[in-house]
Order: C-alpha cells, then structure tokens, then sequence
C-alpha cells in the first residue's frame, strides 16, 4: 500500500532513518555516520594544531576556513536533528514543537548544540581563542552517539550513580579526617603547608588518590604513621569506583548481547515454534559471528565443522562443477552447511557474504545433540533442504551417530 502521508513526513522519517534507526545497517547511513565521525576527528585535529602559535601564524586562514567548513555541516546535521525530532519514539505522542524542544534539551541535543556553538559565538564577535578551544573540544562528546561502547559506559555511570555518589561522599570524609589527623601533628612543624585544614587537605585528597606529588610529606613520626594509613585507605578509596563500574559494565554487556542473540535466534524460522526455555538452550549452543561483506565464510573441500543461520544480511553459495557452477543467495532467516555437518563430509560448496552479514553459529557436535533433543526440528530440517535441493535428507536421530555417505548436495 502507497506510503499518503505527505512527503515533508516521508522526507522527514527517511533521514531519520539514515542518521538514527538504520544508521548501521543501511549503505547510506554508514556512509552519513562514518563521514560527521571523521568530521568529529577532524575538527579535533585542527583545533590541536591551532592552539601551537607558530602554526596558527602561519596557516591560521587555512585553519579558519577548515574550522568554518566543519562548523557549517554541524549546524546543518543540528538542524536536522531538531526537525526529525518528532520522529523518535519517546517524542511520536507530542506535537511537533514540543518534540523538537525535548530534544533541544536532551543530553544528545545540548552536546549536538555546544558542537556548534563557537560559530555562534564568533558570529556575535567574541573571539577569546581559549574559550572557543574549549567549546571545539567538547564536540569529542558526540562520540556517545556513534559509539556502543561510550553509549554502555554512560548507561553505567547512569545507573550506578547512587553507588558512585557514596564512594564519593566516603572519599571526602576520608579526606577530612586525613587533613584533620595531619594538622593536629604537623601544623606546629610546618605551618606553611598543613597550618590549617584546608591547607592539609590538598595533601590528603592527593594522597587518597595515589598520586603522590611529593610537594608536601610529612615530617614527624606520627605524620608518617598517618600518612601510611592515608595510603592505604587510598588504594581502597580507588579500587572501590572501579571494582563498581566494571562489574557493571560487564552486565551491560552481557545483558546486552544477551537481547542481540535472542532476537537474533526468534527471527529464525526454524526456531519459531520453539519456547522461550527452548530457545534459552539454543542461546547456550549458538555463537554470533559478524561478516564483511566479501568475506568467504568457507570454502568447498575444507572439512565441515558448525552450520550457520542467518540473522541479517546475505550469502551466496557457489555450488561445484557437478551443480555447473550454480549460485544460490540466502538471506535472513535462512540457514546453510546443515548437510556436510549431518553427513560428516566435507564442503562441497563455497559459501561468501553478499552483503554485511550476522550469523549464528551451531557447532556440529552441538547440532546433533539439538536434533536428538528436538526432533522436530530434523523434520523441518528435511522439509527445507528438499525444498531447496529437490532431496530429502532423511534424518533420523540414529544417522547422526555415524553417516560416510558422500553427497552432491550443496554443502
């Protein structure tokens, strides 16, 4: 059915895509994306080199004019945001001014917003060089948006915040107690450094750090004893935030990949009629693998090892000389190798990725213990393969435990 909404609207979801949605899996979008992160780089660099006066004195119109150029695609990809605002899901319920001003204030829509504000603030004639360097570096926050791993840290910090807010709380009452502990022995000995506790409590924040400076030490015997607990109240001071942000990043990942392999084993047709316990299993068998395009993902004679299901993308298997050199393209939802591994024979095609693809891979020792404990789906199995070779397999769960039959099925 043709698309009636207006074509503003049309326009409006097909960019939103491109910059959002499908940012990763379309050509397009890859190609948007990949071109304002090396835009991102770029404007970083130039503002680094900027900042040596003898460049600047030397190249500062070819500087100007890069900064300008990057700061005008900025502008233009900010503007952008703000008009497909309406098009994200959190905002599709308002109207569209107000779906454009939420995103105005949003996290991505300030940092969006600080990219562009040193053209801005040129514009009203304001040129302090170290204000505006400071504002062209924050655009290294844009990251977040196109990197998985900044997006997984800042869910962490999110989310442990409460967690990290107390570590913080815990170190600045260590700090005073430490500065408090160090004035009352060392504030007689030297007045100039730990006279009064605001002086001692650079001493004690540096110290709990681990960072030591040297700049001020204690020098009496109780100073030292109170350093040494300092010490070692600072090593726990660190292990404590880290200990808290890494385990749970580590479950940010894996609840993450745990969401990615899960969709990615439902879409599978052969696993439809499955139960969530089932598919929980499958998960504990299968490993993701990710495809470049181009990418050869085996190769007629080499021994069969695992068949592949495929969650996005698509293949091609270039059958041998006994097929004629025949092709046959899969995508998603397709499975392939399921016969060389059921046989226990070797390839009898090559198989590449057409496009960028994401598999699951089953081992074979693995298959065959899915079959014995599914039978049905050797019986889909059977029905699939006949549909696409014109033969039938035949699987019973007692030829899986031994099969030298050679076959001419495509691998």
């Amino acid at each position: 059915m043709r698309d009636q909404r207006p074509l503003h609207a049309r326009a409006r979801q097909y960019i939103y895509e491109i910059l959002e949605s499908h940012a990763q899996s379309t050509r397009v979008g890859l190609i948007v994306n990949r071109f304002i992160v090396f835009l991102i780089l770029f404007s970083i660099a130039v503002a680094v080199l900027e900042s040596d006066p003898r460049l600047r004195a030397e190249y500062g119109s070819l500087f100007f004019w890069l900064e300008f150029f990057c700061l005008v695609i900025f502008s233009v990809e900010y503007y952008i945001r703000i008009w497909i605002a309406p098009e994200h899901l959190p905002y599709r319920q308002m109207r569209p001014l107000g779906a454009c001003w939420s995103f105005m204030i949003s996290p991505q829509g300030i940092v969006d917003c600080l990219a562009v504000m040193p053209l801005w603030v040129a514009m009203l004639g304001f040129n302090d060089l170290r204000v505006l360097i400071i504002l062209r570096m924050l655009r290294v926050l844009k990251f977040a948006r196109y990197s998985s791993g900044m997006r997984s840290l800042l869910e962490v910090l999110a989310s442990e915040r409460r967690a990290l807010t107390a570590c913080l709380v815990i170190l600045l009452c260590a700090t005073l107690l430490s500065a408090t502990a160090m004035h009352i022995a060392e504030g007689h000995v030297q007045p100039d450094k730990f006279g009064t506790i605001l002086d001692a409590m650079w001493w004690a924040l540096v110290t709990l750090a681990t960072i030591g400076y040297g700049d001020v030490v204690p020098a009496t015997g109780i100073g030292k004893l109170i350093a040494s607990v300092t010490i070692i109240g600072g090593l726990i001071m660190i292990a404590l935030p880290v200990g808290i942000v890494a385990n749970a990043f580590s479950e940010v990942i894996h609840r993450r990949d745990f969401i990615v392999n899960w969709s990615m084993v439902a879409r599978v047709p052969l696993f439809s009629h499955l139960t969530a316990a089932d598919i929980a299993h499958i998960m504990q068998l299968l490993q993701a693998r990710q495809i470049d395009s181009g990418d050869i993902i085996f190769r007629r004679g080499e021994p069969a090892t695992a068949m592949y299901f495929i969650a996005e993308g698509d293949v091609e298997i270039e059958l041998g000389p006994e097929e004629n050199g025949r092709r046959i393209r899969l995508g998603a939802g397709h499975f392939f190798g399921e016969i060389a591994v059921l046989k226990r024979v070797e390839r009898s095609a090559t198989v590449k990725a057409v496009s960028r693809a994401r598999l699951l891979v089953l081992d074979a020792a693995d298959l065959r213990v899915l079959i014995n404990r599914e039978p049905s789906i050797a019986a889909k199995i059977n029905q699939i393969v006949q549909g696409r070779t014109g033969r039938s397999l035949n699987l019973e769960i007692a030829d899986l435990e031994g099969q030298d039959e050679v076959t001419k099925e495509p691998v």
